[in-house]
């Protein structure tokens, strides 16, 4: 039998095809028609939140793989009896990088030197530091491991994590629970959101969260948009007493006369952390070798075992 594959990109079309694969140029964001049958689907995740629903109405469906980590966009659409896999392994260095990319940025006062090169003003302008922050990072898994490792050589005070099970690792550090938030917050200078949206983690970040906060920490959520409460941040932002560095947002696509676009004190880029090149070769040769092994018989990896 020939297995039929929708993929996004010409580049996972060349590469996969072989004697018993058939790839089919398709993408769920982009096309304008719903996909034809297939027996896997590649796919990104949809920009439009309303593509999504494509996903349960192709025909024959077997298995999904994602070019991404984060797999909850999917569920409601999948398949009872299609198997779903991600793309763990390939994202975590581009996303991390990007992290401390807005972390140094903001810290740095990057926007204001910016400016300033704009109107050819020379202003040297003291800022706050990495080096010696106390960080607080939410989220220990691929993502938040490597932000971890990367933050280390900024030689900050101390980095704390939490996450949603506490346990001691076998280094001796520590991964506090979730229900350690709330005490550990104003103990913060910088605070990372690396966590996943789920119920537990909605709107995790809201008022009360943010009312614990020191005047001038620095926010950044890397995470997933739906995990801060907009309405929230935006009243602190406005105020001068936070900043915040944001790669996602709620909502998402951001509309363009939407309010954060224009709050003081905060960067957003839009969702692109694991936008490059090395992420690019790095998730279609991971997307190739899934779907080679699963036309040989192979028991794919990277399986999302949650489907609740």
């Amino acid at each position: 039998m020939t297995l039929r594959v929708l993929v996004p990109w010409q580049q996972l079309v060349d590469g996969l095809k072989s004697p018993g694969i058939e790839p089919i140029l398709w993408h769920i964001n982009d096309d304008p028609h719903d996909a034809p049958e297939a027996h896997v689907l590649v796919t990104e995740r949809p920009v439009d939140p309303e593509r999504r629903a494509r996903v349960a109405r192709i025909k024959g469906l077997q298995h999904v793989h994602l070019l991404s980590i984060g797999y909850e966009w999917v569920l409601e659409h999948l398949p009872e009896q299609a198997t779903l896999t991600n793309s763990r392994g390939a994202v975590e260095d581009a996303t991390a990088e990007h992290c401390l990319t807005l972390v140094l940025a903001s810290l740095r006062e990057l926007p204001k030197a910016l400016e300033q090169q704009r109107e050819r003003r020379w202003e040297r302008t003291w800022t706050s530091s990495l080096h010696g922050s106390t960080v607080l990072l939410l989220g220990a898994g691929g993502v938040g491991s490597a932000i971890s490792e990367r933050l280390a050589p900024f030689k900050p005070a101390q980095v704390i994590t939490v996450a949603s099970t506490p346990r001691s690792l076998p280094d001796g550090n520590v991964i506090h629970g979730i229900d350690s938030i709330v005490a550990l917050l104003p103990q913060a200078d910088v605070v990372i959101v690396a966590l996943p949206h789920t119920a537990q983690t909605e709107k995790l970040v809201n008022a009360k969260f943010l009312a614990r906060l020191r005047d001038g920490t620095l926010l950044v959520n890397i995470g997933r948009g739906p995990i801060v409460d907009t309405d929230a941040l935006l009243p602190e932002l406005n105020s001068g007493r936070i900043r915040a560095a944001l790669d996602v947002a709620d909502p998402e696509p951001l509309p363009a006369d939407h309010a954060l676009w224009t709050a003081p004190n905060c960067i957003i880029t839009p969702h692109m952390a694991g936008d490059t090149g090395e992420f690019l070769k790095l998730v279609s040769e991971l997307a190739i070798e899934q779907i080679r092994g699963i036309h040989a018989g192979k028991k794919p990896f990277n399986v999302v075992t949650d489907r609740n």
